[in-house]
């Protein structure tokens, strides 16, 4: 297995494919707005919603650096979290699950079809790996958050 498929193994298993923890798509799966955007008690814990903008955030900004397109939502740490508003209404909390579904579609492709030279010189092993690290530990409080308020199914 090359470099870059174990990098796609890595991407998968984070986002849909479930391996030995569960991946963000099956996280996110059958919630409703007002679910995602439920806050569990404590000044500084983050809703479904929040986390699922953060995440987004970041690879977005990624995929528009390979593309070669300029970023312009600079925003700190913190900022990413309210990327996309949260509201009680399931059409628009559909359109971020999407959103995330595209982002992973399109780092998908750019890296299924990436030259090892590019692979190299952007550093995106080092990059790949930082994204899926965060993915899998944000995933992790998006299920705990699932737990606290009784909507993650037993079955998992």
């Amino acid at each position: 297995m090359s470099r870059i498929d174990l990098l796609l193994h890595a991407l998968d298993s984070t986002f849909d494919k479930e391996s030995w923890y569960a991946p963000l798509q099956h996280a996110v799966e059958g919630i409703t707005a007002e679910q995602a955007s439920w806050r569990p008690t404590g000044e500084a814990t983050k809703t479904i919603w929040e986390n699922v903008n953060h995440l987004i955030y970041y690879k977005e900004r990624l995929v528009a650096n390979l593309e070669g397109r300029e970023w312009t939502h600079n925003l700190d740490g913190d900022e990413t979290f309210y990327f996309t508003e949260q509201s009680t209404d399931d059409k628009e909390w559909k359109k971020v699950v999407e959103r995330a579904e595209n982002i992973q579609s399109s780092l998908r492709q750019i890296l299924s079809n990436i030259s090892v030279e590019d692979f190299v010189q952007n550093s995106l092993e080092e990059k790949l790996l930082d994204i899926f690290l965060h993915d899998a530990y944000h995933t992790g409080q998006i299920i705990q958050i699932r737990k606290m308020q009784g909507s993650w199914p037993s079955h998992r």
